[in-house]
């Protein structure tokens, strides 16, 4: 029987927290997750297809309990030469093949080797000059009455002994790499975070929940890893009570993506920051912060928060100065607003405590000043008061506070460089080396904590910003908007930004906040979420498959095996956005035949590759496309447009209204279909050259 004995239940709201009792292993039981699967999740979603192929390596997989059994079912990337005749190596470290697909070219990742336990986790290579990662952890920064002990293998099967005078008990337990740790804390003492249930070796359910999610993970690996201070799950109490599916955010774990959204003084309602919530979860959204500063804020928060599947983080600041002057801000105020979030449900904190009195100065001569909102506001809080950041000085105070509820803390960048020309200044460096210090006074609290990071960054000096803040922050899982790569295209930033977000994952950030099409310009609509969700998804999976994460490119090589075999239902049924794929397809050539619109029959390089027979291209298992008649390879024309594909092709404006028409009611138009069901612009079925001249030429 585990020591602690004790395990909290998912709470409803307002309930007394309960416990119960842990099996012989450490972990517990009781609680299940997902508890709802609502209909903007259901299977074929954005979302759902990607945690679906995300865990379909693994999912035949029941063994998997260290990186031992990893290493057996994943492949190392092979060392080289880079041709047959080449005097050099390819230059590989170890790291895990990303795919299962035992016959595939590619030699795999070019990363480190993983190491999971370890304070690299999944890394880059260092390029010359790079910081080294801390050698400390959270483990270094443990209450004041608490102490651990790493036992060697002779004492690693003795129990520690509670103190004589009764003050304190002790756990022992073997960690996921072997470690045996025997830690002592107050007698009577409680965990209430995912952080202390860690520290005392046991496996919540949520961490359960996490492995399930995060299936190149076990629950022990997870449990180490929070331990450790390097993975984060926010789960509020009060959410668990609701719809929360938990989820973790470390840099062991896949890259996860950030939504913003909110109700400012001029634009959005409740309603319509709910649909968006729901929106930005269809399209693959990990997490969402609420950013309102006008409406009903409190009813907002309430709204999304009972709706919401995913943590929900806010700024507090902004609902404490509500009606009020920046200057008025004092303690209680201060308090009593974090209070009040935690009680709904709030998972995370943005709280700007690193910007200090000592660093305004650094910013006087920066091109944009002070970006953050919340930052500007503390600064001027701190001029007119000449005193010092109060989120600052009231630091144990908060993490008292946010203990209670297990609010996790995403320490904000309150001095971030907002242009080119401020990034990787004075201003922003002596901010992160407050929140280095910021960070290990929240775990001596017993409080999660992850840390955010700069938006706009040249691309190169984006790895150092990562591994600067890996050093100074012991490993905390880092947060980053952006960052945007360049300063001259708004209306693009989702763009100019998810070139800096793969970037910075692939070097060590955790989690991407995806910036909009509207950053800079407005607050964002339903189809800029939308926007900014796929392109930071496409950037973390990016990111996730260069790292070696096993298992993250076996969806890539299924959709390139659809391809091959040139079987576009398939193709498009494996694609993130099924409907614009399929749409735009349909737009010049509304047949799946051996060919697309771009190249037509005689030039299409992958019919070509597929008809070699020595080639392997286009021969898969289960891919070939099923035509006309059954008949294998036969073209056949597509289903009607649904919907959904019609309002894609609308928006674009390249077809008139009545050509759209003919596709969502399948009237053959320019491509001609036979009476047998073949269409003409297949070689095979045209009855003369002009015919597939014009065809192709369509």
């Amino acid at each position: 029987m585990h020591p602690l004995n004790l395990i909290r239940l998912v709470p409803a709201e307002g309930a007394t927290l309960m416990i119960q009792k842990n099996d012989t292993n450490g972990s517990t039981n009781g609680t299940s997750y997902p508890t709802t699967n609502p209909d903007h999740l259901a299977a074929g979603s954005p979302a759902a297809k990607a945690a679906d192929h995300a865990t379909e390596a693994l999912r035949d997989t029941t063994t998997l309990r260290s990186a031992a059994d990893l290493r057996a079912k994943f492949t190392v990337t092979q060392a080289g030469p880079a041709t047959p005749d080449a005097a050099f190596a390819l230059p590989v470290h170890g790291a895990f093949n990303p795919g299962t697909e035992t016959t595939v070219t590619t030699p795999g990742s070019f990363a480190l080797a993983a190491d999971i336990g370890g304070p690299r986790m999944f890394a880059s290579p260092d390029t010359p000059g790079m910081p080294e990662p801390s050698d400390k952890t959270a483990w270094d920064f443990l209450p004041d009455d608490w102490s651990v002990e790493v036992l060697d293998r002779e004492a690693a099967d003795r129990t520690c002994a509670s103190s004589p005078c009764g003050a304190h008990e002790s756990v022992t337990f073997t960690d996921a790499r072997g470690t045996t740790r025997c830690v002592s804390y107050p007698t009577g003492f409680t965990p209430t975070t995912q952080l202390e249930h860690a520290r005392l070796g046991v496996i919540t359910p949520e961490m359960v929940r996490v492995a399930e999610r995060e299936p190149h993970l076990t629950a022990a690996q997870v449990r180490d890893e929070i331990a450790a201070g390097r993975m984060i799950i926010p789960a509020n109490i009060i959410h668990l009570g609701h719809q929360l599916d938990p989820m973790c955010i470390g840099r062991a774990s896949r890259t996860k993506v950030n939504a913003n959204m909110g109700a400012s003084p001029v634009s959005s309602s409740t309603d319509e920051e709910v649909e968006k919530l729901q929106w930005a979860e269809h399209w693959g959204a990990h997490t969402v912060m609420d950013l309102s500063t006008g409406g009903d804020l409190d009813a907002t928060r309430t709204a999304i928060i009972r709706n919401a599947t995913v943590p929900i983080g806010t700024v507090p600041i902004y609902s404490m100065i509500i009606g009020k002057k920046i200057e008025d801000l004092n303690r209680e105020m201060i308090l009593e607003t974090l209070e009040h979030q935690a009680k709904q449900g709030v998972d995370y904190f943005t709280i700007h405590a690193g910007v200090r009195k000592a660093h305004l100065p650094f910013v006087k001569d920066r091109l944009i000043g002070i970006v953050s909102r919340g930052g500007s506001l503390l600064a001027k809080w701190m001029l007119v008061h000449d005193a010092e950041n109060p989120m600052y000085s009231m630091w144990e105070e908060i993490c008292d506070l946010m203990r209670k509820y297990d609010v996790s803390f995403s320490i904000g960048d309150g001095l971030r460089p907002g242009g080119l020309a401020d990034a990787t200044d004075l201003a922003q460096l002596a901010e992160l080396q407050t929140i280095g210090e910021l960070t290990e006074r929240a775990w001596r609290r017993g409080v999660q904590v992850m840390v955010e990071g700069p938006g706009h960054v040249p691309f190169d000096q984006i790895e150092y910003n990562a591994k600067l803040q890996r050093t100074l922050c012991h490993g905390a899982p880092f947060y980053v908007l952006g960052p945007l790569v360049t300063d001259v295209f708004p209306g693009y930033d989702h763009i100019t930004s998810c070139i800096g977000a793969t970037s910075i994952a692939y070097h060590g950030a955790s989690m991407l906040c995806y910036v909009t099409p509207k950053e800079h310009l407005g607050l964002p609509k339903k189809g800029d979420v939308k926007e900014g969700c796929i392109a930071y998804t496409i950037a973390a999976h990016a990111a996730d498959v260069a790292l070696g994460i096993p298992g993250t490119r076996d969806w890539d090589d299924a959709l390139t095996k659809a391809r091959a075999a040139l079987n576009w239902q398939q193709h498009f049924d494996l694609a993130f956005d099924t409907d614009t794929a399929r749409a735009y397809h349909d737009e010049d050539l509304d047949v799946d035949t051996d060919f697309c619109a771009m190249c037509g029959h005689d030039w299409c390089s992958v019919r070509i590759s597929k008809e070699i027979q020595e080639f392997q291209s286009g021969k898969a298992d289960g891919f070939v496309r099923i035509g006309a008649g059954g008949k294998a390879g036969a073209p056949i024309q597509s289903d009607a447009l649904t919907p959904e594909q019609q309002t894609i092709l609308e928006q674009r404006g390249y077809l008139s209204p009545e050509e759209i028409h003919k596709l969502a009611a399948k009237v053959k138009g320019k491509v001609e279909v036979k009476d047998d069901g073949k269409a003409a612009c297949h070689s095979d079925f045209v009855d003369d050259a002009e015919t597939a001249k014009r065809v192709q030429q369509v």
